[in-house]
């Protein structure tokens, strides 16, 4: 199946549509990232859309484009964040009624923007611990009302939304040579790339997805869409256990290649965009620049599009994204460390073991009726990542047992 050939797209007919509605956003040279890879690199800067994310555009063009009865009947869709907030928006700006299912879990900031974007005119339904749950209930509720779904990603008009950040793209800067895209569900890089491909047959199209939920590489391993048993839902806004069937089609044939980021490194990722450019990305919309240090011999001279796809990060997950980030740098350890039963172990430990610019961040005693000489959780910050060997070291020394816990998942899953 040649899926190029079996669908037919008109981007710049999606793009007219929708140009009401979503912002053209900007395409923005990257003074520090250029200098750092040798290339020439600009963010399509789909942060600054009006919802934070290129969700409302293919929710609009879908919503937009059905008939005077579908409209009549109303919209559904299952979503926990920028897919609900796109069709909410597109309700209030078409004056449809809308329902959007969002799993109980789903957090009250994301709740409130839906809420706010869609106004009167949709309904909320938190139903469900997950989103699979949620999804069901609201394909039952769509059956039964007889109105019309609306699907995250696995659909031609979505696709077609999705993919005119790629007509601007090229209409902003035709002589790109690379275009980096996140990938969950396969709507945008599908868009995006079926658009570029035919536009410039000679940009080399990667698509990047979190180590934790490679539903893609997977697929394209596997020689078709499977269900991942288990995804790291940290960066929720590409983290899928399956990819949409017609998007698996477009991304075989169109992709050059398919890059996996750390979640760590998403985090020092999000970190650096903040405090270098005062750019406030959501996980999934740092997994583009957070592959260019994979792609740093490919890019070298090239004029290169990162696409930073989404903005809406809650401020309250920061202080879970500097851990893992420091983690992942290897700036972080906790351990174990069983205090030997001579007076003064504790006051040795920090006067003798730390290093100078070692900082503990946490200290408690795991038994409590054993304090001063039983085993304690510390968890120390690092200026560096070398310091790690000289830390150890000083700790074999002064003979205290200890046991590293960033590398015995179990326990530290258990204890941090």
């Amino acid at each position: 199946m040649n899926v190029t050939k079996e669908v037919e797209f008109d981007f710049l007919a999606a793009a007219a549509r929708i140009s009401d509605t979503v912002n053209r956003t900007p395409l923005v040279y990257n003074a520090g990232l250029s200098k750092k890879y040798n290339a020439n690199i600009y963010l399509k800067r789909e942060d600054l859309q009006i919802v934070r994310s290129y969700k409302l555009r293919g929710a609009y063009n879908l919503i937009s484009s059905l008939t005077e009865q579908e409209r009549k009947n109303g919209v559904v869709c299952a979503s926990a964040g920028n897919h609900a907030q796109g069709v909410a928006h597109s309700c209030k700006k078409l004056n449809i009624q809308g329902v959007i299912f969002m799993p109980e879990i789903t957090p009250k900031q994301k709740v409130t923007q839906t809420e706010m974007f869609g106004g009167d005119n949709i309904k909320i339904v938190l139903v469900g611990d997950t989103f699979d749950d949620c999804m069901r209930e609201a394909l039952i509720y769509t059956e039964a009302h007889q109105m019309h779904f609306v699907p995250p990603f696995d659909n031609a008009k979505i696709i077609e939304g999705q993919g005119t950040v790629g007509v601007e793209i090229y209409e902003d800067l035709p002589e790109l040579d690379v275009v980096v895209m996140p990938i969950g569900g396969g709507g945008l890089a599908a868009g995006v790339s079926s658009y570029l491909r035919q536009t410039k047959p000679g940009v080399q199209l990667i698509g990047v997805e979190p180590l934790g939920a490679p539903s893609m590489k997977q697929a394209l391993e596997n020689g078709g869409p499977i269900t991942l048993e288990t995804v790291d839902r940290f960066v929720d806004g590409a983290s899928v256990k399956r990819v949409g069937d017609l998007n698996y089609q477009y991304c075989k044939e169109l992709l050059d290649e398919m890059i996996l980021v750390p979640e760590g490194k998403v985090c020092t990722t999000i970190l650096k965009l903040y405090n270098q450019d005062a750019i406030v990305v959501e996980p999934a919309g740092a997994l583009s620049v957070a592959s260019l240090d994979q792609l740093k011999d490919v890019i070298v001279n090239k004029t290169v599009v990162c696409i930073i796809s989404g903005g809406n990060n809650d401020i309250e997950r920061m202080q879970e994204i500097k851990e893992k980030s420091l983690l992942y740098e290897g700036l972080k350890h906790y351990f174990i460390v069983r205090f030997p039963q001579r007076p003064g172990a504790l006051k040795q430990f920090v006067n003798n073991v730390l290093g100078p610019q070692d900082d503990i961040t946490r200290f408690e005693f795991i038994k409590k009726t054993n304090r001063e000489n039983g085993p304690a959780l510390v968890g120390i910050e690092l200026a560096k990542p070398s310091d790690y060997n000289s830390l150890v070291e000083r700790m074999k020394e002064f003979k205290f047992e200890y046991i590293d816990l960033n590398n015995n998942h179990t326990l530290f899953e258990y204890l941090v």
